[in-house]
């Protein structure tokens, strides 16, 4: 990578608006060196409103690049970080990496074959209350059970969500949009998930039940239409060393994403993987599959 690493963004809806262009901007150890989007004129106006300029092809980008950013649905993401991996660049990816195992691998393998670092960018893990909060506990022994709620109120009736528009929400529905979000803390803690069942809940939820390699078991409830008064997130950890709740976060997106660029940058120059990397993506996408297979 240069002195200071080049960074592309690859997405313009509403996550890269909020959260990626304007951090990626402001970062002091990367620059933000340009934008496409599937929009044209959308990647223009947000290269214009972050001192960048906007890339016709990824292609184009990617030769401009020492990594990139995604901020596009996952059946975008997934061959689009293959290609920017075979291209050289390192990964900050969105979580899911892709809703479809084979993808999700072919993300892994191709950064494995170029030597690319990668993270994945699960907001739990680099929020700084709920990080050290997780590593805390995997630190623990003795965990009995758990159980975790992640419920959004995206697709509830009285909805004001910039993501209720979001195509692929609407057709993976919780399971795959928040079920990351609480594998990203459950499994650090209590180990890879042997078993997974699923049932439906009403509308889009779904409950998980997990039996897991370090002895526990744990259960999760997730939705995306909840009603806007029940909607929250909460895990709860059982065991010999008692009860423990997963902290409230207490900032936006914004700075655990510069903790996600931060933790890039640190895998890049040293080559130790991330814990978040694409690799934990891809176990987070095939435990996903095996439940969406039972809901049938």
């Amino acid at each position: 990578m240069t002195t200071t690493p080049r960074i592309g963004l690859l997405g313009t809806g509403p996550w890269a608006q909020r959260v990626h262009a304007p951090v990626l901007a402001a970062h002091p150890g990367v620059t933000l060196v340009g934008v496409w989007g599937r929009r044209p004129e959308a990647a223009s106006a947000l290269a214009e409103t972050h001192g960048s300029r906007p890339y016709a092809t990824p292609d184009e980008l990617f030769a401009a690049c020492d990594a990139v950013s995604i901020a596009l649905p996952p059946s975008v993401q997934a061959p689009l970080a293959v290609h920017a991996a075979e291209a050289g660049c390192h990964l900050l990816l969105d979580k899911p990496v892709a809703t479809d195992v084979a993808e999700a691998r072919a993300v892994a393998d191709a950064a494995e074959r170029a030597g690319t670092a990668s993270v994945v960018f699960f907001t739990a893990r680099f929020g700084k209350e709920e990080g050290e909060w997780i590593a805390a506990q995997a630190a623990v022994d003795g965990w009995f059970t758990a159980h975790a709620d992640w419920l959004g109120s995206v697709f509830a009736a009285d909805s004001a969500s910039p993501y209720a528009d979001s195509p692929w929400r609407r057709e993976k529905g919780a399971l795959w949009d928040v079920g990351p979000h609480a594998l990203s803390v459950l499994l650090p803690v209590l180990g890879d998930a042997e078993a997974v069942t699923a049932t439906r809940g009403p509308a889009d939820t779904v409950l998980l039940a997990m039996r897991h390699s370090g002895g526990a078991a744990s259960s999760a409830t997730l939705s995306l239409t909840a009603p806007a008064a029940a909607a929250g997130v909460g895990i709860t950890l059982r065991g010999s060393a008692g009860t423990t709740a997963l902290p409230r976060r207490t900032d936006g997106p914004q700075p655990a994403f510069h903790r996600a660029v931060d933790a890039l940058l640190a895998a890049a120059r040293t080559g130790r993987p991330d814990p978040c990397d694409v690799r934990f993506g891809l176990r987070v996408s095939e435990i996903l599959a095996a439940a969406e297979e039972q809901l049938g």
